[in-house]
């Protein structure tokens, strides 16, 4: 089977993930070491797990180094390990890489199937949780499993108030991050500053209030004959919560050919069909493999972008040109000040 390489995110070179160190899940893995006796900093080296470091954690701001290397496993941080910090050792993202390899339709030991959330390499449920300098990723590929038809393999899931992602590579094809909300009535808010983030369908999706700042999203090259290839964003905020997904002096860029791609299409569940998604992609060079002159789409007819809150404002990049107006809904002056990371974050100031 081939394994995928992960490729460079923001600084160049490239990471194989299928060679070097790492750990494999059920194989028996070194406990994590800690660095006093306070147990407040715990070291993973390869060898070591990063799941048995969250297992360890015994209180409220502790902090997790995982060291250079490929660590093959699922990591769950569960709810009761708040305000954790998980970071790499080095300030390259590229050193420390958490990859595993499961899709919405892999077969579970019991016959059931993961589904789309349970596909993530990375998940956590953790309030004030801050995850840096590392490189989390799903390298499941459609290639390798023309049986499988839930191709949605998510690299990180991630549904806790708080959520601070710095200086982070988010690598998969559909669905690599999903950013949601530990209940349909509660908006819990997310932040990714200088982050890097590529896919191919729908790979920034969900319903948390999410904030995107320096961020680099990049869409693959994808072996079909039609298109749109995919799609960046699929928001699914639900009506009440007047903040959705904002991206923010950022950029896009494409692996794939000009216009291959749109910029997004509304995600209405079928488990929450009143749901309003909500977009601003503002002071964004947006480049060609975003479709200028239709940017966005329909996921269901039912559902059609144009009553959905999409706006865009001062994008720049020949994936921004304004050619049909009512395709690219702007945003006044006045109503840009209501979206800012200041406003989407209210009093939390990561």
């Amino acid at each position: 089977m081939r394994r995928r390489t992960l490729l460079t995110g923001i600084a160049g070179g490239v990471v194989g993930v299928g060679a070097g160190v790492g750990v494999g899940a059920g194989h028996a893995l070194a406990a994590p070491v800690f660095s006093n006796s306070a147990r407040r900093v715990l070291h993973v080296r390869p060898g070591d797990s990063v799941q048995a470091a969250v297992d360890a954690v015994d209180g409220p701001g502790r902090t997790i180094v995982v060291h250079p290397g490929t660590y093959r496993e699922v990591v769950n941080v569960p709810a009761d390990k708040g305000e954790l910090t998980l970071r790499g050792a080095t300030r390259d993202p590229r050193d420390a890489v958490i990859v595993f390899d499961h899709a919405n339709g892999t077969q579970k030991p019991d016959g059931t199937t993961y589904g789309t959330a349970g596909s993530a390499t990375f998940t956590s449920a953790a309030p004030g949780l801050t995850v840096r300098d590392l490189t989390i990723a799903n390298d499941w590929l459609r290639a390798d499993h023309p049986e499988i038809t839930g191709t949605q393999a998510v690299a990180a899931y991630t549904y806790g108030d708080r959520t601070r992602f710095e200086n982070v590579r988010l690598l998969a094809h559909q669905d690599t991050l999903f950013v949601d909300t530990s209940a349909l009535d509660v908006f819990d808010r997310q932040y990714f500053h200088g982050c890097y983030i590529e896919g191919d369908v729908d790979f920034v999706f969900g319903r948390a209030t999410a904030v995107f700042e320096g961020c680099h999203f990049h869409t693959l090259q994808r072996d079909v004959t039609f298109t749109p290839k995919g799609m960046v964003f699929a928001p699914s905020t639900a009506r009440a919560n007047p903040h959705g997904i904002l991206a923010v002096r950022s950029r896009i860029t494409s692996g794939a050919e000009d216009a291959a791609y749109k910029l997004a299409r509304p995600w209405v569940p079928s488990y929450e069909t009143t749901a309003w998604p909500s977009l601003v992609v503002r002071d964004t060079w947006i480049g060609p493999g975003i479709d200028a002159v239709a940017p966005y789409t329909n996921m269901r007819d039912a559902y059609p972008w144009q009553s959905m809150r999409f706006h865009e404002y001062r994008n720049t990049g020949p994936g921004s040109t304004i050619t049909v107006p009512g395709n690219r809904p702007q945003l006044t002056r006045t109503e840009a000040r209501s979206h800012t990371a200041a406003a989407y974050l209210g009093d939390w100031r990561p």
